[in-house]
């Protein structure tokens, strides 16, 4: 068997190995684990509120106003399964940059050490080039989600009179949990990439996925049933 196969073909077994020793050592401290990615995911939450907040105060409100359902509309099913499909595809993405950051600090150095010359080469800068486009990924995550968050709460805060702060605060309760939920893979992947366990990521993806879809059906819900009544109040209507 050359060299190069022998690595390729062991890498998912190292991989899984990793894997399954992470959750074996976490099983035994969950906070310890747990707290440093809940803290940092929180942060990142009340940071993308903020710009929201501050997008919003500067943004210019749509003249053809804003759709929220509860608020603007009736709210339906339909539009509790729009926003877990919403999130859904905001969590696949921030998961999957999680997997490719375990491929590209784990897996691919792995495999390299199967190659010569060039192609060794090619698989040692393919890690970096990985890290890269996970990292231009997070933050594209953020300013879009800040953007959109922002002109749309311009355009809201001015159909009910309110303050964009007064909308923030309004659709708090399922917008910070929502957030929180949607970027604690990416806290994970950012905590376990600068202490270098790499090994640890499939692991973190797995734990921080399964962590986050209970929280985002709940969010739903409240953003759906909840948080309109709320801006209501707020704003006398």
């Amino acid at each position: 068997m050359k060299t190069e196969q022998l690595a390729v073909e062991t890498v998912p077994t190292r991989a899984w190995a990793d894997t399954r020793g992470a959750l074996r050592r976490w099983n035994g401290r969950p906070s310890v684990v747990l707290r440093p990615w809940a803290l940092a995911s929180l942060a990142v939450g009340v940071l993308l509120l903020a710009a929201t907040w501050a997008i919003a105060s500067l943004s210019t409100p749509d003249p053809s106003g804003a759709a929220f359902p509860g608020v603007t509309y009736r709210a339906t099913v339909e539009d509790y399964g729009f926003v877990l499909f919403r999130n859904g595809l905001v969590l696949a993405l921030h998961s999957l940059a999680c997997v490719a950051g375990f491929m590209a600090g784990s897996s691919l150095p792995q495999v390299a050490e199967g190659y010569h010359g060039v192609w060794r080469r090619v698989h040692e800068l393919a890690g970096p080039l990985a890290i890269g486009f996970v990292a231009l990924a997070t933050l594209f995550s953020l300013f879009t989600q800040a953007y959109a968050l922002g002109g749309h709460a311009s355009t809201l805060a001015a159909d009910l009179d309110v303050s964009p702060f007064v909308l923030v605060l309004g659709i708090l309760p399922h917008a910070l949990p929502e957030l929180f939920a949607l970027f604690l893979p990416l806290a994970a992947w950012t905590l376990a990439s600068r202490a270098g366990r790499w090994e640890e990521l499939l692991a973190a993806t797995f734990v921080t996925t399964a962590i986050a879809i209970p929280i985002l059906l709940l969010a739903g819900a409240v953003e759906v049933w909840v948080s309109p009544r709320l801006l209501l109040t707020l704003s006398g209507g």
